[in-house]
């Protein structure tokens, strides 16, 4: 049981690691940063509070002038939410559909395997990313923040990573479905990366407008890095429908891939 899930998951390892070690480099020149914006004296705050709604829910809504808010926007809210989540949806989307397109799957249901177990196997093996990123980022963030002479709460921080979870399994769920739908492997990517990173503009530009409650259709609804990590407030609820959503979205991918003609 689970070959297809450890063959995956151990092709996915170098590039994860790979992946850790530019987003922990990354983190650290974001918060090297810190310490000349705090010193600058630019009340950053009164400044996000005078743009429009839409642009405070892009930029997390949070407070500059602390090293919680200034991470939740410069880092978490872009590189986690955004990019992570686009990157999630991009690899899956190559998952069935580049397997299909270079004929690597009709190999593998050659073999005594159902095309159920290739897609739950397949889905998987996408969390190696997601797990071993969530595990190492935590110690970069806290690390860098503790060599500024900073401070951060490491429950709060474990517990936005933890938060993240379901958030990238339901962008990876998307990713799936557009790989099972969709012909091509690249196409499928791209529209991996087109669909998460619309339903991010989509919350954003209908926030508090009369629409907002349209925005209840994508996953970054859900998960809000600046309400965990400068409120210490945990949307429990966000958190369980994100999961939901990512088992539906891959009972509908599974159920689609075993009426496909490939």
């Amino acid at each position: 049981m689970f070959e297809v899930t450890r063959y995956e998951a151990n092709r996915r390892v170098r590039s994860t690691l790979v992946l850790a070690v530019g987003l922990g480099l990354f983190g650290l020149l974001v918060i090297g940063i810190f310490p000349s914006v705090e010193a600058s004296g630019v009340d950053f705050e009164a400044y996000v509070e005078s743009l429009p709604d839409a642009f405070q829910e892009s930029f997390g809504g949070g407070s500059f002038g602390t090293i919680e808010g200034f991470l939740a926007a410069e880092f978490y809210q872009f590189v986690w939410v955004l990019l992570f989540g686009l990157y999630m949806a991009y690899t899956a989307g190559g998952t069935i559909a580049g397997n299909v397109e270079n004929g690597r799957l009709d190999l593998l249901l050659a073999t005594p395997i159902s095309r159920s177990r290739v897609v739950v196997e397949k889905y998987l093996s996408l969390l190696t990313p997601i797990v071993v990123l969530n595990l190492l980022m935590p110690l970069f963030v806290y690390g860098a923040v503790i060599l500024i002479g900073e401070s951060i709460s490491f429950v709060d921080l474990l517990l936005v990573h933890a938060f993240s979870i379901p958030y990238l399994l339901a962008c990876t769920s998307i990713g799936l479905v557009l790989s099972v739908v969709l012909p091509r492997g690249d196409l499928a990517q791209r529209g991996g990366i087109a669909a998460i990173f619309l339903l991010f503009v989509f919350d954003s530009v209908t926030a508090g407008t009369d629409f907002e409650a349209l925005g209840a259709v994508s996953p970054t609804r859900y998960y809000d890095t600046t309400e965990i990590l400068v409120e210490q407030t945990y949307d429990i609820g966000g958190a369980v429908i994100l999961l939901l959503a990512a088992f539906l979205l891959l009972a509908v991918a599974r159920a689609l891939f075993l009426r496909a003609d490939l």
